[in-house]
């Protein structure tokens, strides 16, 4: 189903087929436009593509500015531009792109999704709207699939915190560790280098101080998941929640910390000297405040966002996972199911939590999906959708 924002029609099926193509292109822009959107753009005349571009890079042209610049000054009187985030009307990095469709003579925009952004929300829509410009916006499908596109520039945009993956690796009977503590290797080499991916698609991964007490990690992304392979080319912040502020000077995290940046969010119980030693080693320490777990987890989230974080990938135990849990800060659980029983009366659960007191108030996911990965069943639930 579609909507018209001005009442005067519905899109057609060459409106969507082109509306497609400018999802398509947007995700091109992957990880060199964050924290901005992905975004995508199509000028054409009925089935007659005139143009195409996409935004490549902070502070670069957007979509709609170089797919008018694609079409290599041909007569746009009678074109239409497809986008698939509504276009902006404020001055930023670049100047606002309704001018851009206004001095290129556009009479018709179909857009994929809106900006839920405080300085955007509709401004770019009334802008054109008011100069004549027939204004179409898409509902259904296609609408979803442009907004989970952006689910990171929504969420800040929206919420002024990062989006959220939760990721674990869990036996059939849901432990993610045996009563002595003992996760290697509960998933196989091939979740293992899934994983490596996704911290390499993400601006921070965090875990918390029992982790990094009891695995030493480093947290970097590495091609192919193994630790003698090289890095990949983008790394993540690593982020260690850490109340107390224990982690050791000469662990590896700390250690690594010329090359990837380190961020440990402490609570205000931690002493002023040993955030003090951190800071002195080139950690980067926040202070989050609040007066239980959740309300500290909120804390750190608005900060990071603050400091450029717009998606952490969430890779710590139990204990904070439940934090994130109770503050419902999760988006999205990625959980590799191994065909493995662990058993024992002291094993870890995937999280401890308050959680609910009735099934009744179980938080539900929205969406799930699965596949296999090795011998492993990978499960995903969004259960939250921005």
């Amino acid at each position: 189903m579609t909507y018209a924002l001005n009442g005067m029609s519905e899109l057609s099926s060459t409106d969507a087929r082109h509306l497609e193509r400018t999802i398509e292109l947007a995700a091109r822009g992957g990880l060199a436009v964050r924290p901005n959107p992905m975004v995508g753009a199509v000028i054409a005349n009925s089935e007659r593509v005139l143009g195409e571009g996409y935004h490549q890079r902070i502070g670069g042209p957007h979509a709609e500015v170089e797919a008018i610049a694609a079409t290599d000054g041909s007569d746009l009187a009678g074109a239409t531009l497809y986008v698939s985030l509504e276009p902006c009307a404020h001055h930023g990095l670049t100047p606002p792109c309704t001018d851009a469709i206004l001095r290129a003579g556009l009479k018709r925009v179909v857009v994929a999704s809106d900006d839920p952004s405080e300085h955007a929300s509709g401004r770019g829509l009334g802008i054109l709207r008011d100069e004549g410009v027939e204004v179409l916006v898409a509902d259904g499908e296609l609408a979803e699939r442009a907004r989970m596109l952006n689910q990171p520039f929504r969420k800040r945009a929206r919420h002024g915190r990062p989006w959220v993956l939760l990721k674990s690796a869990m036996s059939l009977d849901g432990k993610v560790a045996t009563r002595n503590g003992d996760s290697k290797w509960i998933s196989g080499e091939g979740s293992r280098a899934l994983v490596h991916e996704w911290r390499s698609r993400s601006d921070a991964v965090a875990v918390g101080i029992g982790t990094a007490l009891a695995d030493d990690p480093q947290l970097t992304a590495r091609v192919g998941g193994s630790a003698s392979e090289d890095l990949a080319e983008h790394q993540p912040r690593r982020v260690v929640f850490d109340s107390l502020g224990r982690l050791p000077t000469d662990s590896r995290l700390v250690q690594g910390v010329r090359e990837q940046p380190l961020t440990v969010v402490v609570s205000r119980a931690a002493p002023s000297a040993t955030r003090n030693t951190l800071g002195a080693h080139g950690v980067d320490v926040i202070v989050a405040t609040g007066e239980n777990e959740p309300a500290r987890v909120g804390s750190a989230l608005d900060q990071l966002a603050q400091a450029g974080i717009s998606t952490l990938l969430l890779e710590g135990g139990p204990k904070l996972a439940g934090a994130f849990l109770d503050a419902r800060e999760i988006d999205e659980l990625r959980l590799f199911v191994a065909p493995i029983v662990i058993g024992g009366r002291g094993a870890r659960d995937l999280v401890e939590s308050e959680g609910a007191e009735r099934v009744g108030d179980a938080l539900r996911a929205l969406t799930l999906e699965h596949e296999q990965v090795g011998d492993d069943l990978l499960l995903s639930a969004r259960l939250n959708v921005w």
